[in-house]
């Protein structure tokens, strides 16, 4: 068995689990999320802990599903957030409950559709605060926005992580 798949999950008293065929449910105070398991991989629970096992000799997803099932206990119970900046002169987003509006250079401005199940603020105007549930689809819907204008190497500019650094390239000299 793999070293990520040996650990347990720790389960806190608010989050409910529970397998029904392959299917795995867990639902928190966040809200619910489901995962289908692989065949060969087996789940117990003893008090508040899960322990990922595998039938066979093959590990390959013992450390996969155990990972998944730990980003989704942390995602009913705490959530999930990530934090885009936006860096040019004039470069501004505002967020509505549908969509995020962004101005970034462009002749016009681009409008993002919100997916549901995730929420966009702007505490800034040139702050994006996506957070949500599910990590996958937060972090999804971070990089499609980045997408937009992601940061040059020359000045910077564009739509950036917060932790993310740019390494800057030096200018063509005559």
């Amino acid at each position: 068995m793999s070293k990520v798949a040996s650990k347990p999950v720790q389960l806190s008293s608010d989050i409910k689990f529970n397998v029904t065929n392959n299917t795995i449910h867990i639902e928190g105070p966040k809200g619910k999320l489901e995962f289908v398991k692989p065949d060969d991989i087996t789940i117990e629970q003893t008090d508040n802990l899960l322990n990922v096992s595998t039938k066979s000799e093959s590990t390959a997803m013992s450390g996969t599903t155990r990972a998944l099932i730990s980003n989704m206990v942390t995602g009913v119970s705490k959530g999930w957030e990530k934090k885009l900046l936006l860096v040019g002169v004039g470069y501004r987003a505002k967020a509505d409950k549908l969509k995020l509006e962004l101005v970034v250079g462009y002749s016009h401005p681009v409008n993002f559709e919100i997916p549901e199940g995730i929420t966009i603020e702007t505490p800034s105007q040139t702050e994006i605060v996506i957070s949500g549930i599910d990590k996958q689809k937060v972090g999804q819907v971070a990089a499609d926005i980045r997408s937009v204008r992601p940061p040059e190497p020359y000045k910077g500019k564009g739509i950036k992580y917060a932790d993310e650094q740019i390494v800057k390239k030096e200018a063509k000299k005559k």
